[in-house]
């Protein structure tokens, strides 16, 4: 539906409510890291995760009945497959693991980096060509990363390498997900989530405590909000254009501010903000710069007949 077809019926376009599923989505997301920071203040997180997950498979179960279980096994790049599902699992640990010791908004602000990580390495994992312009973005992004980070004696705790290091896995994840394009997304969330419950189960006996009714449905709401919210993401950009769909993703750091300074009383430090506005323009540099360059290679492809 056009744009002037859809204001004649009072019909949202698509677009529109790919972007507004989109916004809900990051907003589901936010929820359920604020409740992970609260309760992995309480409980460890592998025992987070292990409840976390299957709640979220018992929600996915429904949806898995309809299309049966060979999409799920016949899978491309079994071996990539694998790989995904450990950079995924080692991604969620680190960052339930740093959002334990970490303001909300500072542990957002290093995974709102992950793309800035995706395009340094794609020259590498996908041999994808990366021009000045972008090499340029990719060092002003790392230029936002030190500046949340503060390098000192002080800054330079595990929290902050942690956040680090899930935040260039959850960028190896992203990668790997590229050449998985093939693959249907319940599949991928399938496995996401199966891995992440393999890693909550072996972690979880070390410092386990037996939850009340309360944080019991708390641990169990973590897995519904996050497979809602995955819905949502995955939705969105089906309906919407990925230019005005990605973008959103930076609300993300509002929400953590917000949720943050309400829930947790962080006050969010001025070198923080300014860093997370260094990798943001960065990364909406990049996003923008690769898409006018993949524009251009499919202009420049030969139209055939039929």
């Amino acid at each position: 539906m056009t744009g002037a077809s859809a204001a004649a019926t009072g019909r949202p376009s698509t677009n529109t409510l790919g972007m507004g599923i989109m916004l809900f989505g990051i907003f589901l997301f936010m929820v359920n890291d604020t409740l992970g920071k609260w309760l992995v203040s309480t409980y460890s997180v592998g025992q987070v995760l292990l409840i976390r997950s299957v709640a979220a498979l018992i929600i996915l179960a429904p949806f898995l009945a309809r299309t049966g279980l060979k999409p799920l096994v016949s899978l491309e790049r079994p071996g990539m497959q694998v790989l995904r599902v450990v950079f995924a699992t080692v991604e969620v640990l680190a960052f339930y693991g740093a959002v334990a010791y970490l303001p909300l908004a500072d542990t957002m602000a290093y995974w709102l980096a992950a793309p800035i990580y995706v395009a340094a390495l794609s020259p590498i994992f996908l041999k994808e060509r990366v021009g000045i312009r972008r090499w340029t973005a990719i060092v002003i992004g790392f230029v936002g990363v030190l500046v949340v980070l503060q390098p000192s004696q002080a800054s330079l705790t595990a929290p902050a390498f942690i956040a680090i290091g899930g935040s260039l896995t959850f960028a190896l994840m992203m990668i790997t997900a590229r050449s998985l394009r093939g693959t249907s997304d319940k599949a991928l969330v399938f496995w996401q989530t199966v891995g992440a419950l393999v890693g909550g189960a072996i972690l979880a006996p070390f410092g386990w405590v037996t939850p009340d009714p309360v944080d019991l449905g708390l641990l169990a709401i973590l897995g519904v909000v996050a497979m809602a919210a995955h819905m949502c993401v995955t939705r969105a950009f089906k309906l919407g254009d990925a230019a005005d769909i990605a973008p959103l993703q930076y609300t993300m750091l509002v929400w953590a501010i917000l949720f943050g300074y309400l829930v947790f009383g962080d006050v969010p430090r001025l070198t923080m903000l300014f860093g997370a506005a260094i990798i943001m323009g960065a990364g909406l540099f990049i996003f923008f710069r690769e898409r006018q360059l993949a524009r251009r290679v499919s202009s420049a492809q030969p139209v055939t007949p039929g």
